[in-house]
């Protein structure tokens, strides 16, 4: 069992996102364990691009910030080793195919491997061409994270069938950002999902609140948040962390409440 497995043993998992040196890598690092000491049980670290396709403007911004104040690779396989020392938290890289080619498959791999990263989602690696890097991946116990979005039966199910570490269970349609409302049938997918495989299933795209929050892991294994911490992050800058800390725990702490057991979003 992979160290991912630890971020749902506890109940319903909080997943918190946030982008690699936005906006430096010593702020990252902070709200990273200010998000574990709130409840956090998985952090998922954005490593910036030029191009992230699947990112609404929000999580483009933050990119952008992180380029500018030049945090790479080294410098981010730097940070998590430095993590490593003060927490054991599953981490889990969100990258694109391009920076992992560039770097080198095996080099990079490897290098997840040594700074103890536990998984890796690409959100433009198609299910058909995982195989690209799923041999890199398992020689260095690195889970690859597959992506469901609200498509046809069948795929799912395949792409459930072949899921290892957790299942990100994207809510709606389109890019990254906080939503009002969110429609798609989720539990429907989820019970699709559960015919192929016991694997965790995480819901992200869109959540922001704790009522949706809430709702949502009622139905899952745990949540994903992006955009919401990052706004945070952007508003406050280098003074984020506490206030990273307060909106994490306030998620938490809905998603741990039984009060809201009859709501609907």
């Amino acid at each position: 069992m992979s160290n991912i497995s630890n971020a749902f043993k506890n109940g319903k998992a909080f997943i918190g996102f946030l982008t690699a040196g936005d906006p430096d890598i010593e702020t990252t690092k902070q709200c990273i364990l200010k998000m574990e000491e709130a409840g956090a049980d998985l952090i998922e670290i954005g490593i910036p691009f030029s191009d992230p396709i699947a990112e609404g403007s929000v999580i483009q911004s933050a990119n952008i910030r992180a380029l500018k104040s030049n945090t790479f690779l080294d410098k981010i396989f730097e940070a998590v080793i430095d993590l490593r020392k003060k927490t054991d938290i599953p981490i889990v890289f969100l990258t694109y195919i391009n920076p992992v080619f560039n770097y080198g498959y095996e080099r990079f791999f490897s290098d997840c491997k040594e700074s103890k990263t536990d998984g890796l989602i690409i959100p433009d690696l198609p299910f058909e061409e995982k195989h690209e890097v799923s041999d890199y991946a398992r020689n260095n116990d690195i889970d690859v994270i597959s992506l469901i979005a609200p498509t046809s039966d069948n795929r799912i199910k395949q792409i459930a069938k072949e899921a290892s570490g957790f299942i990100y269970l994207v809510s709606s349609m389109g890019v990254t950002g906080v939503r009002s409302e969110i429609t798609t049938d989720l539990k429907t997918i989820v019970g699709l999902i559960r015919e192929q495989t016991d694997i965790p299933v995480a819901i992200g795209f869109g959540i922001n609140t704790p009522k949706q929050a809430a709702y949502l892991s009622k139905i899952s294994d745990g949540v994903i948040v992006g955009s919401a911490i990052v706004k945070i992050i952007e508003r406050y800058g280098k003074n984020s962390p506490e206030y990273v800390y307060e909106y994490v725990k306030s998620m938490k702490n809905a998603i741990k409440s039984n009060m809201l057991s009859n709501i609907s979003i």
